[in-house]
């Protein structure tokens, strides 16, 4: 199942997100839900930079590090944003030689994520991390009070687990301290122009750009944000940035030196909408080819969930008896062959599906003539006969044990075929595209071969389901269960006396709880016992 699919069983669906205004469309388009703005707390004063844009990455990361010793040098807390592990690792091998203390936060160290977020806003620090967007992070100036707090307490030797008493009273005091020197730390953090993001390279989706500054300039705080990027960045190789680079080429512009350019930018939104644009098509698609199969999983799952709670199936299991014969009769009269051959072929796979009572010459003598019979008079009275024999097989296991058959053999049916549908539609829908080779749409022709394949599955359930129904040998448990009696010397700790017919049994010889155990699975497994070959009740 998709997750758009999967979101869609849900009743009522919302969200909350700092970034949807940019995909309003698509959410529309997929789940029917608006897109509705709310402004900020207080206004933004963040100050977003234009973009530096450089001949190539090596040149790009020399300056992004020359930029980032700068603000380090006057205390500014520096966000760096990279897109992988690799180039957060070379940046940081980078920074290590110009003697600049900072953090690494990626998938390698992520146990470490929220001691690093806590100190990401702190005077003088520099953190680099692989993709912000996602991890539900505030970055507070100047430090987080509360695990800062912790960080003392355990120190100092406290921790809620070994000494929690003495942990919970010197919180109080422990951080009221902690909070006034993040109040003051922070005030001087304000005073060198507060948090600064620093993007190493644009993402496929603006959506994960606006995630990264959005770190900076939260609740009214001042702020700055910037990228740095190069015409060798992957965005920028994946689409065309021939126009760039010859820009550069004919201004003679130094390895060094970076542009602004009207040119280049509107080069990198094109890139960016071809991207999402090429994404957002690829869910479409996905969700079209989905939705076929979501509606055979609506009636799959409704049935099983019937099934489940309890419902009583008899009605059902009779019904498709009479499917599979209607189906199987109007299958043979269709045939053009002699009638005799038909009948003949008709009873043979009947006698697979239940004992067929009735005979031929019964059916042709009730038709008056083999020219007078027809497939819904020769359907309804092998069903009448059928009818006849599993009233005989629900008096011959009992009613409640019928039932309960009904209800395993039918699940187990659904849940195998289904399964083997699941893979079957898979297989087609890998070689669908070829469809557009003879001039026909791929998903329209998805659409009708997964129909038909639904239908003769249905129609395989049904016939499965009462041909195991008839035939599948069933062994009920009918031997007494086996008491176990109490062991010898038992002390009773109830508050009142035992009664008198509770008495422990003295001399009494010690249980064996192992062959009691070895009886009981014997006992299962005797129950569960079908015919050869088949697979149901088998875990």
């Amino acid at each position: 199942v998709t997750l758009q699919n999967f979101f869609r069983l849900y009743s009522k669906l919302a969200g909350m997100t700092g970034t949807a205004e940019t995909e309003a469309a698509e959410f529309m388009a997929t789940y029917k839900l608006g897109v509705i703005p709310i402004p900020t707390n207080k206004p933004m004063i963040r100050i977003d930079q234009p973009d530096l844009i450089y001949k190539n990455e090596e040149v790009k990361f020399n300056m992004v590090v020359e930029d980032i010793v700068e603000r380090h040098a006057k205390g500014q807390p520096v966000l760096i944003g990279t897109t992988s592990v690799e180039k957060s690792e070379y940046l940081s091998v980078l920074l290590a030689k110009r003697g600049v203390r900072h953090e690494v936060l990626n998938a390698k160290n992520n146990a470490r994520e929220a001691a690093i977020i806590a100190m990401a806003g702190r005077f003088g620090s520099i953190t680099v991390a692989t993709n912000m967007a996602g991890r539900g992070t505030d970055i507070m100036l100047g430090g987080n009070a509360e695990f800062l707090t912790v960080d003392s307490l355990n120190s100092k030797g406290l921790s809620p687990e070994e000494n929690p008493e003495e942990y919970e009273a010197a919180w109080a005091q422990e951080f009221e301290r902690i909070k006034q020197e993040v109040a003051v730390e922070a005030e001087k953090v304000l005073s060198v122009g507060g948090l600064y993001v620093l993007g190493t390279e644009r993402h496929e989706s603006r959506r994960i750009d606006n995630q990264l500054r959005g770190r900076s300039g939260r609740q009214g705080d001042v702020g700055e944000s910037r990228f740095y990027l190069s015409l060798t960045d992957d965005l920028m190789r994946l689409f065309n940035s021939g126009a760039a680079s010859a820009l550069m080429n004919r201004a003679s512009v130094p390895d060094d030196t970076a542009i602004e350019s009207k040119v280049v930018s509107r080069a990198i939104a094109s890139a960016q909408s071809q991207v999402e644009g090429r994404n957002a098509e690829i869910r479409k698609n996905v969700l079209k080819y989905d939705d076929v199969l979501n509606r055979q999983r609506e009636a799959i799952y409704g049935d099983r969930r019937h099934i489940l709670e309890g419902d009583d199936i008899q009605g059902r299991v009779v019904t498709f008896l009479e499917d599979t014969i209607k189906y199987l009769a109007n299958t043979a009269m269709e045939s053009k062959e002699d009638t005799d051959a038909i009948l003949q072929g008709l009873w043979t796979e009947l006698k697979a599906i239940y004992p067929i009572s009735i005979e031929i010459d019964e059916v042709l003598a009730e038709a008056g003539s083999r020219s007078k019979l027809t497939a819904s008079f020769l359907a309804s009275e092998i069903i009448s006969d059928a009818k006849i024999q599993y009233a005989r097989r629900t008096e011959s296991l009992g009613e409640e044990a019928m039932r309960e058959l009904e209800r395993r053999v039918v699940l187990s049916v659904i849940d195998r075929k289904w399964r083997d549908h699941l893979y079957e539609m898979d297989y087609l829908k890998e070689g669908i595209g070829l469809r557009a080779m003879a001039q026909r749409d791929p998903l329209v022709e998805y659409q009708r071969e997964g129909f038909v394949m639904f239908q003769q599955m249905m129609g395989s359930i049904r016939e499965e389901a009462v041909t195991y129904l008839f035939n599948v040998e069933v062994k009920l448990d009918q031997s007494p269960v086996e008491q176990i009696k109490p062991q010898t010397n038992l002390t009773y700790s109830a508050p009142g006396a035992p009664a008198e017919d509770a008495k422990p049994v003295l001399n009494q010889a010690p249980v064996n709880r192992a062959a009691a155990r070895k009886q009981e699975q014997a006992n299962r497994k005797a129950a569960g016992k079908q015919e050869k070959g088949s697979s149901f009740f088998k875990d």
